[in-house]
């Protein structure tokens, strides 16, 4: 199956529709009156469908097993065609678009399976994906013209004495999610050097400073001191987020004393150091994050 693991689990909802053709009003008559021979076709294919949208994973190998939260089903009768709308939506860490589809299938399956013996022409039609929601792609925000900065607090990088690996991961999450980086530059873990080049890059008016490294608490671990006086507005929830991302992950991600908020207009966010906790840091926060900037404007949610 395809790795999901370092993806966030998020409400994710779908909604499939299957068609079911019938020959004569003398078969919906039937199923309306419930005089079907095999019994009931909306609550059998219900139930049918219901067990099918549970046990998707059992039948299509590459489907990650789902916690599912709620499985709606529903019959409309329209001239002799009868649309059936699966509903499936469930907290996890990828959506649920077969699920509802494979619930369809089935549904109009069964009810096919219980009315042949009275109609030899029933035909089951299109089966389609409505509506999905959920996930990164339903989180997206423009981003044209905003402009970043990654700064690596590390005294050994910028010393020159070790590769700076986690610098280039962060600029390339950014610009993955197109962003700008206008900068990527290794500071020593001093406060003062620290806050003095984030100063001039608030000055500068860039949109988004990442910092990588500094957050533990080691003796040199200073960048959470250096930058937590530069904030005006908090936004504790943004370090909320990583922390539980990554303690799912690894068990010393509660250590981390990282600080978020904006200076001015400028997001500051402070990242671990590890090149592992960086790329943690990009798919937790990216590219539901930058949503901000648009509230920053004063629109609505």
């Amino acid at each position: 199956m395809v790795n999901i693991t370092h993806k966030n689990a998020t409400l994710r909802k779908a909604i499939a529709q299957a068609v079911l053709q019938v020959s004569s009003e003398q078969t919906i008559a039937a199923i309306r009156e419930k005089r079907i021979p095999k019994g009931d076709v909306f609550e059998f294919s219900r139930a049918a469908g219901l067990l099918a949208v549970k046990k998707t994973s059992d039948v299509i190998p590459d489907c990650h097993p789902l916690p599912v939260e709620y499985t709606a089903i529903r019959h409309t009768i329209e001239g002799l065609t009868i649309l059936i709308e699966v509903e499936v939506h469930c907290i996890y860490r990828t959506g649920v678009e077969v699920e509802a589809m494979h619930g369809a299938a089935i549904t109009a399956l069964t009810m096919y399976d219980m009315l042949k013996p009275i109609d030899k022409k029933v035909e089951i039609g299109t089966i389609r994906l409505l509506t999905k929601q959920g996930g990164k792609s339903g989180h997206t925000t423009n981003v044209a013209g905003l402009k970043a900065a990654v700064l690596v607090c590390s005294d050994t990088v910028a010393q020159g004495t070790s590769a700076d690996v986690s610098g280039p991961l962060a600029e390339q999450g950014l610009q993955k999610h197109g962003l700008e980086v206008v900068l990527r530059e290794a500071l020593p873990d001093e406060v003062g050097q620290i806050q003095g080049r984030t100063r001039e890059l608030v000055a500068a008016g860039v949109d988004i400073i990442l910092l990588s490294g500094g957050t533990g608490v080691s003796p040199r671990d200073k960048t959470p001191e250096a930058i937590a006086p530069l904030i005006d507005t908090a936004l504790d929830g943004v370090m909320e987020t990583l922390r539980s991302y990554g303690q799912e992950r690894m068990p010393f991600a509660m250590l981390s004393r990282g600080v978020a908020g904006f200076s001015g207009n400028t997001l500051i966010i402070t990242l671990p150091g590890s090149p592992a906790a960086v790329q943690e840091a990009m798919d937790a926060l990216f590219p539901q994050l930058l949503h901000v900037f648009k509230v920053r404007k004063g629109e609505r949610h």
